[in-house]
Order: structure tokens, then sequence, then C-alpha cells
């Protein structure tokens, strides 16, 4: 992850946090369970296919819009459900597997994001013609997918998530 990009995952932290009025809390499950590099290669490598693919169909055909843009939640239902899944610390007792929360995965998958808004934010600098609208609407759905990310990871509550987007108004 470069200087920026995590300087704009610190901020977006930051700012949760100073509506919040609290500090946000790290995933604790499977935090200091050794992950095989290869392993966390792979997982985040399905993530960003995930995206990669879900942004495409998004390009191609624009039904995740609405009047006032893309929304990320429709855009990339299947990387907020990965992530939801790599976050998983509790499973039903009849589940056949145990929770294995991979939280560092969902932390690498948050960096990509960051790289990626900073690579389009530097793009939009100076954009091939014809390409600036679809490049705002990408960093648009990404830097919204990263706050999206960002909830699940931290854990916050629809009151919490409530207060964030309403810019600090009381819940």
């Amino acid at each position: 992850m470069t200087g920026r990009a995590s300087t704009l995952l610190t901020g977006r932290r930051e700012r949760m946090e100073g509506i919040l009025g609290r500090s946000l809390k790290a995933p604790q499950a499977g935090a200091n369970e050794p992950l095989p590099d290869d392993t966390r290669t792979y997982l985040l490598s399905e993530a960003q296919d995930l995206y990669w693919n879900e942004l495409e169909w998004e390009n191609i055909t624009d039904e995740e819009a609405l009047d006032e843009g893309p929304v990320a939640e429709l855009t990339f239902p299947g990387v907020l459900a990965y992530a939801r899944g790599l976050l998983l610390s509790e499973v039903m007792p009849d589940s056949l597997s145990p929770a294995n929360p991979r939280p560092r995965v969902v932390a690498d998958l948050l960096g990509f994001l960051s790289d990626r808004v900073v690579e389009l934010e530097d793009g939009l600098t100076a954009p091939d013609a014809g390409e600036v609208d679809r490049m705002r609407g990408e960093l648009e759905m990404t830097s919204s997918l990263i706050d999206r990310v960002l909830y699940l990871y931290h854990e916050l509550t629809p009151a919490d998530i409530e207060q964030i987007e309403g810019g600090g108004a009381s819940a």
C-alpha cells in the first residue's frame, strides 16, 4: 500500500472515530493466527477478482445506479459478502466447518481499494478523452466501498453507520 493510500485509510478511520466519539476496534478473532503467505495472497486475489468482475459488470450494464449515481452496496455485493465471510467469527452450531476469520486479508483488501482510489485520483489529473465520467464513477464507487468494508472490519452497528453517514448527527 502506498503512503497516500495509507493516509487515505487513516483519515477515513479518524473521521469515523471523530463522528462516533470513540476509537474503532480492530477484529480480535483470527488476528493472531498464522496465515501462510500463499493462502493470504490467494484470498486477496479472489477479492480483487470479485472487485474487477463486479466493476466491469456495472460498466457494461449500468444497472445498479440510482438517480444519485452508482451505489457500492449494489455494485459490489460479492466483495462485501466475501469480506463478511473473511471476518466471520461465529457459525451455527450445526455447521460442518468452524469459523475461520481472516481479518488480515480484509486489511489487505482495504489496502488494494485505497491504492485503487489513489490511482483513479491520479488518472483524473490528465484523463484520456471520454474516460472522465467512467473514472469518476469508479472513484466514487470504490471510495464508498472502502467505507462499507471499514464498517464490516470494525463491526459497526447500523446506528453507528447511520450516524457516520449523517455526518455526525445524532442517531
